[in-house]
């Protein structure tokens, strides 16, 4: 499974891939929503999941999500928001948007791949 892990802070990148790569899944990473959605124009049907923090420069996260939502191409590809955004307004925000879960910062590794397990299962 291609798993793209869009954050803009490296060292959050990190431990999200490690989790990821735990579950035995190949990794892209991403530094902003605007790459996010770069990639999906390239390879877009080669990703299955996106892991999408909300704060981001050039294009956030939540923005990369409703763009997502827009092109039917990417409608399906499983969004799971890993960001330090926790209230309740802002989880249902982005699950009306089309992300498939919601996990807060910060987590454990086991924490995130159950989130990761919930949302392609």
């Amino acid at each position: 499974m291609n798993v793209v892990i869009a954050d803009d802070s490296r060292v959050m990148r990190s431990i999200i891939g490690k989790a990821v790569d735990s579950l035995g899944h190949n990794i892209i990473y991403a530094c902003n929503g605007q790459e996010v959605l770069d990639y999906l124009e390239k390879c877009g049907d080669e990703i299955e999941l996106i892991l999408l923090d909300w704060n981001m420069p050039v294009l956030t996260g939540f923005e990369a999500l409703q763009r997502m939502q827009e092109n039917c191409k990417y409608q399906n590809i499983p969004v799971l928001m890993v960001s330090t955004e926790s209230e309740d307004q802002k989880v249902d925000q982005a699950k009306e948007a089309g992300a498939c879960g919601y996990l807060a910062k910060p987590f454990t590794q086991e924490e995130l791949s159950s989130a990761i397990q919930m949302v392609i299962s």
